[in-house]
């Protein structure tokens, strides 16, 4: 049991780095003034929850790398290609770091439902609520923008 536990652990430093990674290119990237320090934010938020995880896997006896495995480097690779191949406005940038917390809130609660030890428990309890309200200021900083989908005509025969 121990070893899921110290997997699930190393599971969410990679989520972490990423989101770490993630939240630093939509900083590079922005050009408003007003989501600087939110991203900025974010990206700190994610390396010390990083962190705070990694000294967790070694009082389990595992051990937790400072780079991460190598899916996890892979995926931060295709987030920097990505980021370089397209344009990115305000909201696109809002966009992909929702969907970057999305993706951590799935991976907390997966880790929630083992059976933690009570330190642990406790940081992952608590970084979790700290993706959730980072989720709902990136959500909300995003919903000010206007929709960038076309409306589908509306049709008369209905």
């Amino acid at each position: 049991m121990n070893d899921k536990i110290i997997s699930m652990l190393i599971d969410l430093i990679e989520t972490s780095k990423d989101g770490e990674r993630g939240f630093a290119l939509a900083s590079k990237d922005n050009r408003e003034p007003g989501l600087t320090g939110m991203l900025k934010e974010g990206e700190e938020s994610c390396r010390a929850a990083a962190a705070e995880l990694q000294e967790q896997v070694r009082q389990l006896g595992g051990e937790a790398e400072d780079g991460g495995t190598v899916k996890a480097t892979v995926h931060r690779g295709w987030i920097s290609v990505k980021a370089v191949m397209i344009s990115r406005d305000s909201k696109s940038i809002l966009e992909e770091c929702e969907r970057g917390e999305d993706y951590a809130k799935t991976r907390y609660e997966d880790a929630l439902k083992l059976d933690l030890p009570e330190p642990a428990r406790l940081i992952v309890e608590r970084q979790y609520q700290s993706v959730i309200a980072t989720h709902g200021r990136v959500r909300n900083l995003r919903n000010r923008y206007p929709s960038t989908e076309i409306p589908r005509a509306i049709r008369s025969d209905v």
